[in-house]
Order: C-alpha cells, then sequence, then structure tokens
C-alpha cells in the first residue's frame, strides 16, 4: 500500500462514522485516529458514543479516552498526538482512517494548521465565565470581534462559549498568529450523506439509547468526581443529565432538550462538511459496501505528498 496517505470519513453526528470504519477494516489494513473533541476524555464513554470494545477490537483506535475531564485538551495538543499515531500506523504498514465529526480537526490536520501553543489561563476562563453567566454568549462574542475581528470571523460556531472563551484566551495571550504548513501527505476525504429527517431520527434514537445505557448514572459519577464547572460537563448529553442529577429536569424533559441540542449540533457540523465541498466524495452513510469503495478509490486518488 502507498505509504503516507490518509483517509478522512466525516460526516454528522450519528451518521455511522465508526461503523463505517469497522467496514473498512475488514478490507484494509487500516487503524483509526479520532476527530473527536470529546471522545479524547476518559470515563465519559455513553454520552459520546465513543467506540464499544466490540469496535475497538475489530479495529485499532487512537486518541479515544486517554485525558481525564479536568485536564486541558487544545487543537495543539490534538495535533501533536494525532500526528504522532499517524507516524505509527505508517511505520506499521497500515492506513489511517481520519474519523471524526469535529470538522476543527478533521481540518486543522488535513490543511497543515500550526495553532499557536497557548496554555489556558484558569483566572481569565473564570472571569469569561462570570461573563457568559451574566451577559450571554452574545457578549463574549462581542468581545472576541473587537479583540480579534479575523478569529472571530473564522470561528465556526460563535454560539459555543467553549470556542468562544478560547478564541479570547488565544488573542489575549499575544502569540504569534496561526500559520499553516502543507503536511507532508496524501489525503483525501468521504463523507457519510442522509437526508436530514433521517439523520436527525438517527440521532433522536442514539439519544435514547444513551440514556437507557446509563447515561444519568454515567454523569452522576464523574460529578462525583470532578467538578461540575468543568467545560466537559458543558457538552451535549453530559448538560442536560446534569441537570437531571441535580434535580432541576426531570429525565424526560432531558432527553428533549438532548435531542434539540444534537440537531442544533448537525447544523454547525454542517458548515465544516459542506455538500458541495469538492474535496469530499459524498456517499449514501447507510451503504457500507459503497463507503468501503470510496475509502478504496480515495486512497488511489490522494497521491503522493508533496515534494519540497
Amino acid at each position: 500500500m502507498p505509504e503516507r496517505r490518509l483517509v478522512a470519513i466525516v460526516g454528522a453526528t450519528a451518521s455511522g462514522k465508526t461503523a463505517a470504519a469497522v467496514a473498512v477494516a475488514a478490507r484494509l489494513p487500516v487503524e483509526v485516529v479520532s476527530a473527536d473533541s470529546r471522545q479524547v476524555r476518559a470515563g465519559m464513554v455513553i454520552g459520546t458514543a465513543a467506540p464499544t470494545p466490540e469496535e475497538q477490537a475489530a479495529v485499532p483506535h487512537h486518541l479515544v479516552g486517554h485525558v481525564p475531564p479536568n485536564a486541558a485538551y487544545t487543537l495543539a495538543d490534538f495535533l501533536r498526538e494525532a500526528r504522532e499515531a499517524l507516524d505509527g500506523i505508517w511505520a506499521r504498514g497500515h492506513l489511517p482512517l481520519l474519523v471524526g465529526g469535529t470538522g476543527q480537526y478533521v481540518w486543522a490536520l488535513l490543511e497543515g494548521w500550526q495553532p499557536p501553543a497557548v496554555a489556558p489561563d484558569l483566572v481569565l476562563r473564570a472571569e469569561l465565565e462570570a461573563q457568559l453567566a451574566a451577559e450571554g454568549v452574545e457578549a463574549l462574542f462581542a468581545r472576541l470581534r473587537d479583540l480579534a475581528p479575523l478569529a472571530a470571523a473564522r470561528l465556526a460556531d460563535p454560539h459555543n462559549p467553549r470556542r468562544v472563551i478560547r478564541a479570547i484566551e488565544v488573542a489575549l495571550a499575544d502569540a504569534p498568529p496561526p500559520t499553516v504548513e502543507p503536511p507532508d501527505f496524501g489525503w483525501g476525504v468521504v463523507g457519510l450523506d442522509w437526508p436530514r429527517e433521517a439523520l436527525h431520527a438517527r440521532a433522536d434514537a442514539r439519544v435514547e439509547a444513551m440514556y437507557a445505557a446509563g447515561l444519568v448514572e454515567e454523569t452522576r459519577g464523574l460529578l462525583a468526581r470532578y467538578d461540575s464547572a468543568l467545560p466537559a460537563f458543558h457538552t451535549i448529553g453530559y448538560a442536560e443529565a446534569a441537570r437531571v442529577v441535580s434535580g432541576e429536569w426531570d429525565l424526560p424533559t432531558a432527553i428533549e432538550r438532548t435531542k434539540i441540542a444534537t440537531h442544533r449540533l448537525i447544523r454547525m457540523q454542517a458548515t465544516w462538511f459542506r455538500g458541495d465541498d469538492p474535496r469530499i466524495r459524498w456517499v449514501p452513510g447507510g451503504d457500507l459496501d459503497a463507503v468501503v469503495g470510496a475509502v478504496e478509490a480515495t486512497v488511489e486518488a490522494a497521491g503522493a505528498p508533496p515534494v519540497g
């Protein structure tokens, strides 16, 4: 197999990316590098739809479940760890599959972003969290726009407070501006396409399955060990389950709110993985044979890494 190539399998949440990777692994010698900003967290299994032990036995997975919920994890951390994983996979003669729905992670790796390595500023974060609680995310985004108009314009989801807070943190650190260095490997992207109604139905079914599998109990156990103010507990599923744990919401309310938040996430992911993006080879998400065929074709089309 040609060296130093990879194929990314992308799509919205609940589009079946892990199942697609397992299907590819039955035909090709592949290993998965996860591009999911939540699946990196240790102990956060149900709410992130992390690969099951059976799925991880079917194909090796990297960057899953290795970062404690209370540890900082930046885009720079992901890129460093992803490159380390890729080097190991290529050394073993296997094909890396970059699998995930965190668009920032996917394109940062494929396009060669070089983000500034800015450590978290806990004092600043506390100040920004207080402003968020008092004034809302719109005020935080306005602050970012004043500080760094270009960073604000590039932010894919200005309604995500975690993203906005991190962008302000980077802007105030007076770090060098991010640069781009073309990667030294060839790559291609396969996207899993679903009609929006079908995707919402799949997402809703997955939300119900998560709660049935014990999402509230998983959240209760995590909150017994970690501070509820951590960003990890403000993500979809855990934020709603935490309100059940606290007694603020009943279970049906949490399930419904989780579904609504997931639909919003799906819309946001579509801004990263656009249907008209010529870099993405879109295939029907429910046709695993078509997915495998597209990956095989994309390996050949990925080409050799750039020279010089």
